[in-house]
């Protein structure tokens, strides 16, 4: 991994801009440009970081003749693996990611950055776009941000949006969850609505990307298979206890059917001193207690864990003297 020289500056309050980017090079500039007119006409420092994902096609060339911050990768490591080296290599705590397909508005990123001081993390909400979002990809976007309300139990206009801002310490005590590719953003949402962080949906423009998308159909059983994962860690019950209900409905009416043809078979009379219940029964009830108890189990864990290496005061419990720009304690560690 590569970087251009930086001097670390500790004074004053601003905001870092993680742009993620593989072979980006046709978008990557205009979005530049747009960023660095918003840092021209804000009060608050803005630091441009551009993370390389080893790209082929000129795209560390773009950035570097913008002349912003440019970092690396030696090889190919993924989308939400270029998100935690900017978050890790930022100057300040407060962080704002934006994709380099000039998809999303820079110009969104001061009010985001505004209503951070009451919220925990602030997430572009793309949902009044819908024309730029592939008509192919909506009734799975849909679903996914279905199964994610369901586990969160919070409304989510917008599951996997990539403009949002958030301080670096909430992102440190999700580390280790956080994907490499690209659920990193799915995996953030769901991770913060779970543990009860208050998530801020502001509405903005949503773009038709330039060049070619990353995202191929399949990806959606890995985001499937994440929002499942999730749900189970954080909150097994709605995993488990519709499971549990499911066989055991199953399960009476199986023990139903086997009562019905005991007493067409043996008699009225004869049922209780027959073999009657069938062994799916028994499995089927028995399972959906073991199911159950599982379920309560998980909670009961979840509930008594400690998030390991979470140093985040949540903003509910935060005072209102704080400044989301202040750099953080750590300079560029």
């Amino acid at each position: 991994m590569s970087e251009t020289p930086v001097v670390f500056d500790r004074a004053g309050h601003g905001v870092t801009v993680v742009v993620p980017a593989y072979r980006e090079k046709e978008g990557l500039g205009q979005v530049l440009t747009d960023l660095q007119r918003v840092a021209d006409e804000w009060d608050r420092e803005l630091e441009i970081l551009v993370v390389d994902d080893a790209s082929d096609d000129g795209t560390w060339e773009t950035a570097r003749e913008a002349g912003v911050r440019v970092i690396t990768h030696d090889r190919n490591l993924g989308y939400g693996a270029s998100l935690k080296t900017g978050i890790r290599a930022a100057r300040f705590e407060a962080i704002a990611i934006i994709d380099a397909d000039g998809t999303y508005p820079a110009e969104a990123i001061p009010s985001l950055v505004d209503a951070l001081g009451e919220a925990d993390m602030v997430v572009g909400d793309r949902s009044g776009s819908p024309q730029a979002i592939p008509w192919i990809r909506r009734p799975a976007k849909a679903l996914l941000r279905g199964l994610a309300r369901y586990v969160t139990g919070a409304a989510i206009p917008d599951l996997n949006s990539g403009l949002r801002v958030f301080r670096r310490s909430l992102v440190q005590q999700y580390l280790g969850l956080l994907s490499e590719r690209f659920s990193f953003t799915t995996t953030l949402t769901i991770s913060s609505l779970c543990d009860g962080l208050t998530v801020v949906y502001q509405p903005i423009d949503y773009r038709t990307r330039v060049g070619q998308s990353k995202v191929v159909p399949w990806d959606f059983l890995g985001f499937l298979s994440l929002v499942t994962r999730l749900s189970i860690l954080f909150r097994p019950l709605r995993v488990f206890a519709p499971m549990a209900l499911a066989s055991f409905f199953l399960g009476g009416l199986k023990l139903a059917w086997d009562i019905s043809v005991a007493a067409r078979q043996a008699g009225a009379e004869e049922i209780f001193v027959t073999e009657t219940v069938s062994t799916t029964t028994v499995i089927l009830l028995l399972g959906a207690v073991q199911m159950l108890l599982m379920g309560m189990m998980a909670e009961s864990m979840v509930r008594r864990g400690v998030r390991t290496g979470a140093d985040y005061m949540p903003a509910r419990l935060r005072s209102g003297t704080e400044d989301a720009g202040e750099p953080h304690p750590d300079g560029a560690s």
